[in-house]
């Protein structure tokens, strides 16, 4: 059970981004490319848990003094390091191994290599530079959209880069301003270089950006069907948006996307409704 705890399976929801490029091809329902999919998302998933084990790994003593990260179970002391190696090591070949077997081309592997690669500087060294460590922490979204592609050889809309880059930055800014504000995080230095008006602004051009690439997603749909009009999409995601920046506002909020998504339920029925509307219209025969 702590292997698992430590695993943090909740954050998997951000895998769901490797189905964007099969969902949105209306190509989903196709058995090979759904189970490709859905194996690469198990890959994925592994990946990350390896990631989290090492960086727990190495932050063991910087989490042991912190308010909620020394009830992990590494830095509580319930999983010896030694064992926490061999298990990460574990993760990591599994989750290469799927990945080699179900690749429709090698760019997949170098992409899961990426990430791996990417976190690990951003565990030792990345998360201390100003800036740097937020384009680490929102690359992680786009490779898994193009890692999602690769792996079915289903190409992906520019649009759909421009949305998923400029929302993981809104989602990115957001966490480090709330980490900024609680201020008992004292063992984030990054957070002497940032200031709250900077992540203000910047978290919310970037949900502007957001919207506003998603709204000439919509207005391309509309062009090339016209029998559906996709622009009824953008009110909502738009108060899907705000949901989110009020949650954020609060004080008692971490930051952290997963558990501010986790935590409100309306923001959850929300984004569910959304999904739903946007798969309907896309398979709508």
């Amino acid at each position: 059970m702590n292997y698992i705890k430590e695993m943090r399976i909740q954050h998997y929801i951000k895998n769901i981004l490797i189905f964007s490029a099969p969902i949105f091809s209306g190509q989903i329902f196709h058995i090979k490319v759904f189970t490709i999919t859905f194996l690469g998302f198990v890959s994925f998933s592994l990946m990350c848990s390896c990631i989290y084990f090492i960086n727990d790994i190495c932050d063991i003593e910087k989490d042991r003094l912190h308010e909620t990260k020394k009830y992990r179970p590494l830095a509580a002391g319930k999983i010896k390091i030694e064992r926490a190696i061999l298990f990460t090591i574990l993760l990591f070949i599994i989750s290469l191994g799927i990945t080699y077997y179900i690749s429709y081309n090698i760019i997949s592997l170098t992409i899961l290599m990426i990430y791996f690669i990417i976190n690990l500087f951003y565990s030792v060294k990345g998360k201390n530079i100003p800036l740097l460590d937020i384009v680490l922490l929102s690359s992680g979204f786009l490779l898994r959209v193009l890692y999602g592609g690769y792996i079915t050889g289903i190409s992906i809309s520019v649009w759909l880069y421009l949305i998923v880059i400029t929302g993981a930055f809104y989602l990115g800014f957001g966490k480090r301003r709330n980490e900024l504000i609680k201020s008992s995080d004292t063992t984030r230095k990054v957070l002497a270089f940032y200031s709250k008006e900077f992540l203000d602004k910047n978290m919310y051009s970037c949900m502007t950006l957001s919207v506003v690439f998603f709204s000439l997603w919509c207005l391309e749909k509309n062009m090339i069907n016209e029998s559906v009009n996709w622009m009824i999409l953008v009110p909502i995601l738009l108060l899907i948006c705000i949901r989110y920046s009020m949650d954020i506002e609060t004080i008692e909020s971490s930051g952290d996307p997963v558990r501010v998504i986790l935590k409100d339920k309306v923001l959850m029925g929300m984004g569910i409704c959304f999904g739903i509307l946007i798969f309907y219209m896309i398979y709508k025969k």
